[in-house]
């Protein structure tokens, strides 16, 4: 079995009860099923980090585009256009 690291949590008394209830229900220990509700929340939580690589990569586009300044001609569409789409 990996090597565990001791961690020490403060529950207010309606979770510690709710967590020993819902051990008992499950048959595994309540170490357990802290561990399997931190895997569920970084699994869930996981698309919603930020890779910092890929800003910098948009931050170096937006940086040429500003770089090579206003498109040449006029453009064909009116703002109001826009919004009777």
């Amino acid at each position: 079995m990996p090597r565990k690291v001791r961690k020490q949590i403060y529950l207010d008394p309606h979770h510690a009860q709710l967590l020993k209830q819902l051990a008992r229900d499950l048959g595994v220990s309540e170490a357990a099923l802290i561990r399997q509700a931190v895997d569920q929340q970084a699994a869930h939580l996981t698309p919603l980090r930020r890779d910092p690589a890929a800003w910098q990569q948009e931050r170096a586009f937006i940086e040429r585009l500003i770089q090579d300044g206003t498109v040449p001609g006029r453009r064909t569409w009116k703002r109001d256009d826009l919004h009777e789409r």
